[in-house]
């Protein structure tokens, strides 16, 4: 089917109050897994594409045709996601190329930058449709603050959503990106309190460092959008690096390829069903 708002499945989730997995996008076999990983699980998926990743193939828009024509095949819910855009202009590219929502990270800049630059984003995604997400602080792992002891205050954050009309807010309340061992803790109250303060879902970055359980108790206490690259990423890695230790003579890369994409789509169902499941 072809792609569906975003909103509407991060509706359903804000409804049933339960978890729904946001998969980042790194090249066609990922989008493939993800989208398989939707279709056996039987619940919606995010596929995300970063600013990072739109460098990595050198334009936002190949990647993105790739994943609206792998939609329309498919008998899955599947929105399409910009994750992590510095760069205001590339969020108004992914609002032409019909994204279902975008990401617009000025963690980095001051609050009142941050505001002003995420409340033109919004705008300009209103008119189009578009769900925005934001982030207020950044999460941590590269550089971020989402560093033990650095978190969202829910009364600024109340501020923020309020100045900026954002649809979901990305929150820093104990988990980092880019880590391979699933050893954070989240604060658990924290997100109690920012669910109680806001009026829009939470998203969690960072999540590949969070254990299954915590993940839950995170889902139960509030958060709606549970974001995910590092962890599936590793799946997918490692099944390549079996196989080319089991043939090493092989030289065609769709078979190592699809092993990896086989590992990582198993592991995205799993997640999918977890966070629904919570």
């Amino acid at each position: 089917m072809p792609l569906v708002p975003t909103a509407q499945i991060m509706d359903q989730a804000v409804r049933a109050a339960r978890g729904q997995g946001a998969f980042n996008v790194i090249h066609l076999e990922t989008a493939q897994a993800l989208i398989t990983a939707a279709e056996q699980a039987a619940v919606p998926v995010i596929l995300q594409i970063s600013e990072n990743c739109m460098k990595y193939h050198g334009s936002l828009a190949p990647l993105t045709l790739a994943c609206k024509a792998l939609a329309e095949e498919s008998s899955a819910e599947i929105a399409l996601h910009l994750d992590h855009a510095e760069d205001e202009a590339l969020a108004y590219q992914a609002i032409e190329l019909g994204f279902g929502s975008v990401m617009f990270d000025g963690a980095k800049l001051e609050f009142e930058q941050n505001v002003a630059a995420t409340a033109r984003v919004v705008a300009a995604a209103r008119e189009a449709g578009v769900y925005v997400e934001a982030e207020l602080g950044e999460i941590g792992g590269k550089d971020g603050a989402h560093a033990p002891g650095v978190r969202t205050d829910p009364q600024e954050a109340a501020l923020f959503v309020q100045r900026t009309g954002v649809d979901a807010l990305a929150v820093a309340v104990g988990s980092s990106h880019a880590m391979t061992e699933r050893s954070a803790n989240l604060d658990l109250e924290l997100i109690d309190r920012l669910a109680r303060h806001l009026e829009v879902p939470l998203v969690l970055h960072g999540s590949s460092g969070v254990p299954d359980a915590v993940l839950q108790e995170g889902i139960r206490a509030g958060l709606r959008k549970i974001n995910v690259s590092t962890h599936l990423n590793g799946f997918f890695t490692r099944a390549v690096r079996q196989w080319l230790d089991e043939n090493p003579a092989g030289v065609d890369s769709r078979k190592y390829l699809a092993a990896g994409r086989s590992a990582l789509s198993g592991e995205a169902a799993r997640l999918l069903r977890l966070f629904a499941g919570a």
